[in-house]
């Protein structure tokens, strides 16, 4: 679903990018590495910060990443013009993801897939488009934050059927991932590194 107007605010602000950057994209590659020469996913772009760390940080060679909402598309492509057709962007939706079975070496979640209603679709999505010995990178926001009075006053996501740490990690498995790695801050925040299996 799309972000309410305070959420599209907070994302587009420059503290929540330095956040993205210093802390989140910190932890995941510490415990999941790096992606250099492969081609990446970014679930859910927002304006493109995203793109720019797993470019310049997790070293993909290549990006494609996609958004619910053309207007943060639009932000995404000034943002990342100066990378050409190192990027592609399209809008579109992680419960149909536009993309080939089997595409990418990795897939990033920068705390997306709470706001999607059907998360599990979105994580069965993710599964196939990636290639087999590929690596999600997961960071999540999980139900006690999302139903939490405060949050829920302020910040617009669906309530039905949302995760926690044990059962993301549970529906990751179920989808066919391994677990390489998870690390949780709390009973809100959380990150997941899952690699779909190589062929035997």
């Amino acid at each position: 679903m799309l972000l309410n107007r305070f959420e599209t605010a907070v994302m587009r602000h420059p503290l929540r990018h330095a956040v993205q950057r210093r802390f989140e994209a910190a932890r995941l590659q510490a415990i999941g590495g790096d992606v250099a020469g492969g081609l990446a996913l970014e679930v859910g772009c927002g304006c493109g910060v995203g793109s720019e760390i797993i470019h310049e940080r997790f070293g993909a060679t290549r990006v494609d990443a996609f958004d619910l909402d053309p207007e943060m598309i639009d932000l995404a492509r000034c943002r990342l013009a100066r990378f050409g057709d190192l990027v592609r962007l399209w809008v579109g939706d992680a419960m149909h993801i536009d993309a080939e079975d089997e595409t990418y070496d990795a897939v990033f979640d920068f705390g997306i897939l709470h706001h999607v209603p059907e998360w599990r679709v979105a994580v069965r999505e993710i599964h196939g488009v990636l290639r087999p010995g590929g690596r999600l990178f997961a960071e999540e926001v999980y139900a006690a934050f999302i139903l939490h009075p405060v949050w829920r006053r302020l910040l617009a996501h669906p309530t039905r059927d949302r995760f926690d740490h044990p059962s993301f990690g549970g529906a990751l498995r179920d989808a066919g991932f391994e677990v390489h790695a998870e690390r949780k801050l709390g009973h809100w925040f959380g990150w997941h590194i899952a690699d779909r299996l190589p062929r035997a």
